[in-house]
């Protein structure tokens, strides 16, 4: 297959910066990082090696400061995530209840980084650091059943992306209602008294968040030899 074979050659000549890409703003071959020349011995392989075979749920990690909650959702092979998409192998409706709350995207909002003015969710910062509530078998089922009522309220609009309905200006009330009653459900995992504000929400999670670390820095602290006094 000569076709082929040619284009093997070219994806291997570029991957060591030997052909630049035949783009305008890629005027100038550039030099190649070490991961590059390293898939240079097998231009047939993709360098992307993160190929779900099942669902997955899918955040993307930028979003517009406007958007009131994060427009996160299932997707499937044969999709291929890129580097701008977050995703999480297994969850189900609990774990989307949750990422998909007005408290997630409090702590996403205080703590995440920034693209200009919008958000920017990472793994690192957000993601691993965020609290999760504890919750009983019983209160995980509400949950789950008030993230499917907001994919429900989604559905009424077959034709709509999440962009179109998370538009704060033009989101569905449907789904708009949807979306509070789980924000007030998941609220109330972490304490029954409500929330009067983001920043008090994101108090409550700093104190759990806390709570969290301190035996691990405790233990971080023993192995130290700078801890140990001298006798």
């Amino acid at each position: 297959m000569p076709a082929v074979m040619e284009l093997l050659k070219a994806v291997k000549e570029y991957r060591r910066g030997e052909r630049p890409a035949k783009r305008k703003q890629d005027t100038e071959p550039k030099p190649p990082g070490i991961s590059a020349r390293a898939l240079a011995d097998t231009p047939a392989a993709f360098h992307v090696t993160v190929i779900p075979t099942a669902p997955f749920l899918a955040i993307p990690e930028n979003s517009s400061e406007t958007r009131e909650y994060l427009p996160i959702g299932w997707l499937g092979p044969p999709t291929i995530p890129s580097n701008k998409l977050r995703f999480i192998k297994d969850a189900d409706l609990w774990h989307f209840g949750i990422l998909t709350s007005r408290i997630h995207v409090a702590w996403l909002r205080y703590i995440g980084g920034k693209i200009k003015s919008d958000f920017q969710y990472s793994i690192g910062v957000v993601y691993n650091t965020f609290p999760w509530p504890e919750a009983s078998d019983e209160q995980r089922l509400k949950i789950r059943t008030l993230a499917q009522a907001v994919l429900d309220a989604r559905s009424e609009w077959p034709n709509s992306t999440l962009a179109d309905l998370y538009d704060a200006d033009v989101m569905p009330a449907a789904l708009r209602k949807a979306h509070r009653q789980l924000d007030a459900a998941v609220d109330r995992l972490y304490r029954s008294a409500p929330f009067t504000s983001d920043r008090e929400r994101v108090e409550h999670l700093f104190g759990g968040y806390e709570s969290l670390v301190a035996p691990l820095v405790a233990a971080s602290r023993e192995r130290s030899p700078r801890s140990r006094r001298r006798p």
